[in-house]
């Protein structure tokens, strides 16, 4: 059983930067894919960025590509989200998930089952002011 632990998260002024773990224990094998979702207008969630802990292949949505940036420890159980240049619209709860991976020849996320059968943390709040 994996559990996540997410910590920090926070308020901001826009343009600010903001940075936070995700940590995987019960270890997760080295096949994991881990990522952050956050609610998104007309869906449940959208993938924000994840990363495959087997080649650090990494995936980010259009939305924050150029600012979020998604990294790993050396054993691939704990991430790091890092967030510049935050806007109001990035204001969200933001979920650590882990699941099964694999790397994606079209270009999407590393997870290999859908939302509800993987791992999830118990989320981070950053709110971003204008």
């Amino acid at each position: 059983q994996v559990q996540l632990v997410e910590s920090g998260g926070g308020s901001v002024q826009a343009g600010g930067s903001l940075r936070f773990p995700c940590a995987a224990s019960g270890a997760p094998h080295s096949r994991t894919c881990l990522g952050w979702f956050r609610p998104a207008p007309g869906k449940e969630r959208e993938g924000v960025p994840s990363i495959y802990n087997a080649n650090s292949d990494t995936y980010y949505a259009d939305s924050v590509k150029g600012r979020f940036t998604i990294s790993q420890d050396n054993a691939g159980n704990t991430v790091y989200l890092q967030m510049n240049n935050l806007k109001p619209e990035d204001t969200a709860m933001y979920l650590c998930a882990a699941g099964p991976g694999h790397v994606n020849l079209s270009g999407g996320d590393c997870f290999i089952l859908p939302p509800d059968r993987n791992y999830w943390g118990q989320g981070t709040q950053v709110a971003v002011s204008s």
